[in-house]
């Protein structure tokens, strides 16, 4: 076996404290405390900015909704629209028409040629 990369991480280590002498536990703890504040900082960018960009993009798919749109639903349906209201829109999907809520929509894949004119 070779132990080489155990060697070089060993070597990384702190050295022990002489004998005697004990840590500063203030030190420790400005230490603890800067690592809770890295690894805040982390999550923040790796998870929580990314999913409130995410929810401010839907937000305006949703107030970009206009009639004659065709739309994918959450559950896979595609659809034109219809009509819209505040909380949801008709949508016609070959013979039948639903209403669903505006959350619902998850993309819109054609616009209508008239709001492509404006």
């Amino acid at each position: 076996m070779n132990f080489s990369g155990l060697n070089a991480l060993v070597a990384l280590a702190p050295p022990p404290p002489p004998a005697g002498t004990q840590r500063n536990p203030t030190g420790d703890l400005v230490y603890m405390l800067g690592m809770f504040a890295i690894l805040g900082l982390m999550f923040y960018f790796v998870l929580i900015r990314p999913q409130q960009k995410k929810a401010r993009e839907h937000a305006a798919l949703l107030k970009a909704l206009r009639p004659g749109d065709k739309v994918l639903t959450n559950g896979g349906i595609l659809g034109v629209i219809v009509s819209v209201k505040e909380k949801s829109v008709s949508i016609r999907s070959a013979d039948a028409k639903f209403e669903i809520l505006k959350s619902a929509v998850s993309e819109i894949t054609e616009k209508a040629a008239s709001s492509a004119e404006s």
